[in-house]
C-alpha cells in the first residue's frame, strides 16, 4: 500500500482502490480543514486515479457530494447527475463514513484493506469550531453578503474555465480565463485547451481581516486574514487564486504552485467552489 500527500489529502493506493483523508484530527476523529468538504475531496481522489492511468467514464456519488462540481472538475459523470447514464454500468463508486474519510473503488473489487494515515495534524478546537459555525451561517439562505452579488446563473457560466482551468487559443495567444469576444469585438473560440496544473508565483498578498471583502467577513478574522498569490503558468496566462486555507505557508517569488479545488464562499445557500493555490513540497 503506497501512501502519499496529494493536493492537501492524505491518499492511500492498494490495488486501484483509493482511500484518501483529511489531514486533519480533533479528539482523535478525523476531520475536514477549513475550505475542505466530500465534494473537494472526492475531486481529489478521482483526479488521483485519473493521473495513475485510470479509466473512470462515471461514477456513483454519494449524496454528499455536488455532481455537477464534480463533473464540471474531473470530467467525470456520475448517475446522480446524468440520468441517461445507467447505474447498473456505472462500476465505480464513492462511499463516505462517518470521519473526514472517503473509499474510491471499483465495484468489481470486493476485498478493502486500509488503515487510517498516522500522519496527521491535531486541528485546533476553536479554530474548528468557529469555522464550522461561520460556515453554517453564510450558507443560510438569510445570509446576504454586502459584497459583489453573483448569482448562481453568473456562477455556473464563469465556473467551467475557473475548476477546470480550460483556456483559449486565439491568434497564437492562450487566454485564459476565458472570453467571448476580443479588445477588437472579435468572437473568440470556445476554450479547448487545458492549462497546466501548476505555476509560478510573481507577486502575493495579504489582506488582513478588516480588509477582506464581505463575501470573506465570516471567516477572515478567524483565519488571521486571506492570502492571495499572482501565478504565472506555463502557458503565459496570469491569475490571482486564494491559498487554500489549511496551508501554513508564506509564498517567496518563483516559488511552484499547484491547485486544489475548494470551498471559497457561499451565497444564496449555495457553496460556491473553487481553486486554490496550494505549495508544491519538494
Amino acid at each position: 500500500m503506497m501512501e502519499t500527500v496529494w493536493k492537501g489529502y492524505i491518499v492511500l493506493d492498494s490495488d486501484g482502490s483509493l482511500f484518501i483523508q483529511s489531514p486533519f484530527t480533533l479528539d482523535e476523529k478525523i476531520v475536514y480543514g477549513p475550505d475542505s468538504d466530500s465534494t473537494t475531496m472526492s475531486i481529489a481522489g478521482i483526479q488521483y486515479l485519473l493521473s495513475q492511468g485510470h479509466d473512470i467514464g462515471s461514477i456513483h456519488l454519494p449524496p454528499s457530494v455536488d455532481a455537477e462540481v464534480v463533473y464540471i472538475s474531473t470530467k467525470v459523470d456520475s448517475p446522480t447527475r446524468n440520468e441517461d447514464i445507467s447505474r447498473d454500468e456505472t462500476v465505480w463508486q464513492i462511499m463516505d463514513g462517518d470521519e473526514a474519510t472517503l473509499l474510491l473503488t471499483n465495484q468489481l473489487q470486493e476485498e478493502f484493506d486500509f488503515v487510517a494515515s498516522s500522519s496527521t495534524v491535531e486541528i485546533d478546537e476553536d479554530l474548528y469550531l468557529d469555522i464550522q459555525k461561520a460556515w453554517a451561517t453564510e450558507c443560510s439562505e438569510l445570509h446576504v453578503s454586502q459584497g459583489a452579488y453573483v448569482s448562481q446563473a453568473q456562477y455556473n457560466e464563469a465556473i467551467s474555465a475557473r475548476l477546470s482551468l480550460t483556456s483559449q487559443r486565439h491568434q497564437g495567444e492562450t487566454i485564459w480565463p476565458p472570453r467571448q469576444m476580443d479588445f477588437n469585438g472579435i468572437r473568440m473560440a470556445k476554450e479547448s485547451e487545458t492549462l497546466s496544473g501548476s505555476a509560478l508565483v510573481e507577486s502575493w498578498t495579504k489582506l488582513s481581516a478588516a480588509g477582506a471583502p464581505s463575501e470573506f467577513s465570516l471567516r477572515a478574522p478567524i483565519l488571521g486574514g486571506i492570502q492571495t498569490v499572482l501565478v504565472r503558468f506555463e502557458e503565459g496566462p496570469r491569475g490571482v487564486f486564494l491559498i487554500c486555507d489549511d496551508e501554513d505557508y508564506t509564498p517567496k517569488i518563483g516559488d511552484s504552485i499547484g491547485f486544489s479545488v475548494r470551498r471559497i464562499y457561499a451565497q444564496e445557500g449555495f457553496i460556491r467552489y473553487g481553486m486554490k493555490a496550494i505549495p508544491i513540497r519538494e
